[in-house]
């Protein structure tokens, strides 16, 4: 009886233990999250300034000021910049006052050779490569030609012999 009574109490104590170790892994249940109603923000909340200093300040801004900053600031301003103010002349050089370049053709680099160089050394390499393998394979293939023959000698070779005895 206090054997059974004993296991009783050892399984009770495991239970208890296996719900505490549940609640500690087991998130805790919270409630849907509801936002809150929408707020207007106002930019003035913070200010130190009395509501009617406020708006003595706004009434004694002249009706449409803003507005003309506001054109002023978006409205462009002298000549844009990729109109030259002078005319140039056809043939302007570096260091002529112009602000101009001189004119470079358009065409391969002067360098093009040394890539040109290159490009050619690289395709004779490979080509070689290709006639090396093509021999190659050109050589076993005549190789196993060979074999087949010779070992097709060999047998009949060997019945002849076969028939000799």
């Amino acid at each position: 009886m206090t054997n059974k009574k004993q296991t009783a109490d050892e399984i009770a104590a495991l239970k208890r233990e296996v719900e505490e170790l549940k609640a500690k892994v087991s998130p805790p249940k919270s409630e849907p999250f509801v936002p809150e109603p929408y707020q207007r923000y106002d930019p003035t909340a913070n200010f130190s300034l009395p509501p009617s200093a406020l708006r003595d300040m706004i009434a004694a801004e002249p009706r449409g000021f803003m507005q003309g900053v506001v054109h002023d600031n978006r409205a462009p301003t002298g000549r844009p910049g990729m109109i030259p103010q002078q005319p140039t002349s056809p043939r302007s050089s570096a260091g002529d006052g112009t602000g101009r370049a001189r004119e470079i053709p358009l065409g391969p680099s002067m360098h093009q050779r040394y890539v040109d160089a290159q490009l050619d050394a690289q395709d004779a390499k490979d080509r070689r490569e290709r006639i090396q393998q093509a021999a190659s394979a050109d050589a076993a293939r005549k190789f196993a030609e060979q074999s087949e023959k010779l070992q097709r000698l060999i047998e009949q070779n060997q019945k002849l012999m076969a028939k000799i005895k």
